[in-house]
């Protein structure tokens, strides 16, 4: 792909992507499945709809860079912070109440403990480098990664395992830690080829979000703690922990 394509069109590529795979995960909470009981909870649709309106706002702004409307959005950008602060303070929320120790969590619950407190730090870094777009475009990319796992967890059943039949439950639940992780890890391969092809060289910011991403992770497995269970009940019998990981599911 030519340099200045790559350059204008990866990150609304990239934003897109997220929204469809966003989408897609929560289309039960949308669509589907309207009156389960977690869409009657109010920390779980406050810290949903923000999650779900950071990746939407996170898409137009790329996209109006792309299109050379700088100005617009630098507006967007006031209501895009406005987002990101009820993103965090709905995390807060969601957090503290249904707490249970950090020993009792299993790694997707810690992961979670760590990597959405690092969007809002991320995102607040973003910020404060909005006078560089080098700087500020990376650290806003890297908060957005950092938010991913509930939307790959709730991914997989609408998305992927209709495209395993033939294969057994034990199979299927076997397969979606490396699935999760190779499509999480592809949007940080994605993102370092990017830096690339535009600059020829890895951006100290990339390469930083990506170590944070393995470190945090390293530090979600290495504690003690129960095993991720990736057999985990129906949707109906989730516990309340479960919610952080999985917001609109149903208790």
């Amino acid at each position: 792909m030519p340099r200045s394509l790559m350059r204008r069109y990866y990150f609304p590529v990239a934003s897109l992507s997220l929204v469809a795979l966003t989408l897609i995960a929560f289309s039960d909470n949308l669509f589907t499945d309207v009156d389960q009981p977690s869409n009657r909870d109010p920390k779980f649709i406050v810290h949903g709809l923000l999650c779900g309106a950071w990746m939407i706002v996170l898409f137009v702004q790329t996209t109006l860079i792309a299109a050379g409307n700088v100005r617009l959005h630098r507006t967007v950008g006031i209501a895009a912070i406005a987002i990101a602060v009820g993103v965090t303070l709905s995390t807060i929320w969601v957090f503290v109440a249904v707490w249970d120790g950090w020993a009792t969590m299993s790694p997707e619950v810690k992961g979670n403990r760590l990597l959405l407190p690092s969007y809002s730090v991320a995102v607040a870094l973003g910020y404060l480098q909005r006078r560089r777009p080098d700087r500020h475009k990376r650290f806003v990319y890297a908060g957005t990664l950092f938010m991913l796992e509930p939307v790959l967890a709730r991914v997989y059943d609408p998305l992927v395992v209709p495209l395993l039949r033939g294969m057994s439950t034990a199979q299927v639940d076997a397969l979606f830690l490396p699935w999760m992780f190779a499509v999480w890890l592809a949007f940080f391969a994605s993102w370092l080829a990017y830096d690339w092809l535009t600059i020829r060289r890895f951006h100290a910011i990339t390469i930083g979000a990506l170590l944070w991403f393995g470190l945090m992770w390293a530090i979600a497995f290495g504690t003690p703690g129960p095993a991720w269970n990736t057999s985990a009940p129906p949707p109906t019998k989730m516990t309340a922990d479960s919610q952080v990981v999985k917001p609109f599911r149903a208790t």
